[in-house]
């Protein structure tokens, strides 16, 4: 970063010091910026030098730090900004084009989660792989990171034509010697479904493309039903009818004792894949998500308008728990559970540990977190 700066005087930024934890760069310099202290030392520093902006440069930083440096900078006046998160960084360049406004999903984030590189590559790289529900938040970072291990194919399916346009122009930007074919199709139209296998014929399918609000699913049921359940249904039935060996169906921790519509249509898509799996012997595995940072019909985004409107945030209960990770992150992990999956997988992300169906209440093992 401090290179970057130096490179680039006509952004106006001169580095004057860094802050580091790591004692033997105390009191050194490094590319002729002296190590003025710890982190702790933040407010000292503010107080005894010229700064007019700090910036977080620390990828990996947990939720706790960052909240330990913005909460000093709030106090001292001193605007912050920050790189985004280690996953975020994924395929990418540190740059200061890179920098941004600390936002909710920096504060909350945790320590990120180790992953198995090699087992991602040796999964996805020179395979034709097919994403449902592309053009969504989910399926375009899934899709974003795939095209990170250098598929042979990447079939972007997808009901809404702009979202799927819209990935395809990212994608292109970024990758643009990788193949891509654009379906806009609808999962509940089987033949349609078992047209799109029998002509790309996937080796590893990522099924993202569901309904997912919960109240508007309570009044619209059967559009619930139709795209939850036979939509899933109709994938996995094209999957096995051409020999896809590796599936994962995106579910949530609301399939979890179902006590709402979307969460039993999804609880029945997990039946349905988990069961293809036991009855052929491939690798249908599932990943449950929690409260995911900046997607879709997640909470966070109405937690931020209500602070904005001045309050209150409004909350299921006082004693619930919620657990959080960004887009990203999921993502990376759900590719990680595919490499990983052995066939009837159910792979829980952070969400609610020790509330899965014990024995005797549904048709899957015990969940793998």
């Amino acid at each position: 970063m401090v290179r970057e700066l130096q490179r680039n005087p006509q952004l106006g930024l001169h580095p004057v010091g860094y802050l580091d934890d790591d004692l033997t760069k105390q009191k050194h310099q490094i590319h002729g910026v002296p190590v003025v202290g710890k982190l702790t030392d933040l407010r000292r520093t503010l107080d005894h030098r010229s700064v007019n902006e700090v910036i977080i440069a620390i990828p990996s930083a947990g939720g706790k730090v960052v909240r330990l440096v913005t909460d000093v900078c709030r106090l001292k006046g001193i605007p912050f900004r920050t790189m985004p998160g280690l996953f975020e960084l994924i395929g990418g360049k540190v740059s200061v084009n890179r920098l941004r406004e600390v936002d909710i999903a920096d504060l909350l984030r945790r320590e990120p989660a180790q992953i198995q590189d090699e087992l991602v590559g040796v999964a996805l790289t020179g395979k034709r792989v097919l994403v449902t529900g592309a053009g969504g938040s989910i399926g375009r970072e899934i899709c974003r990171q795939i095209a990170h291990w250098g598929p042979q194919m990447l079939i972007l399916l997808g009901h809404g034509e702009n979202s799927i346009f819209e990935a395809m122009l990212e994608l292109r930007e970024d990758f643009p010697s990788l193949p891509f074919q654009l379906v806009i199709a609808d999962i509940r139209d089987k033949p349609r479904m078992h047209s799109v296998f029998t002509d790309f014929r996937p080796q590893v399918v990522f099924h993202t493309a569901a309904h997912k609000h919960v109240p508007l699913m309570e009044s619209n049921i059967q559009d619930a039903i139709t795209n939850n359940i036979i939509g899933t249904r109709n994938i996995v039935q094209a999957a096995s009818a051409i020999g896809t060996k590796l599936l994962v169906l995106i579910s949530t921790d609301k399939a979890v004792r179902p006590a709402n519509v979307m969460g039993a249509t999804k609880r029945i898509a997990e039946m349905i894949v988990l069961e293809a799996a036991h009855r052929t012997g491939h690798a249908y595995s599932v990943v449950r998500f929690g409260n995911v940072l900046g997607s879709r019909g997640s909470v966070v985004p109405l937690f931020k308008r209500q602070i904005a409107h001045g309050g209150p945030v409004t909350v299921t209960h006082p004693d619930m728990k919620r657990y959080f990770m960004t887009i990203p992150e999921a993502v990376h992990l759900v590719l990680q559970a595919a490499a990983m999956g052995k066939g009837r997988s159910l792979y829980a992300e952070y969400g609610s540990a020790g509330t899965h169906p014990g024995p005797g209440r549904g048709p899957h093992p015990p969940i793998r977190t």
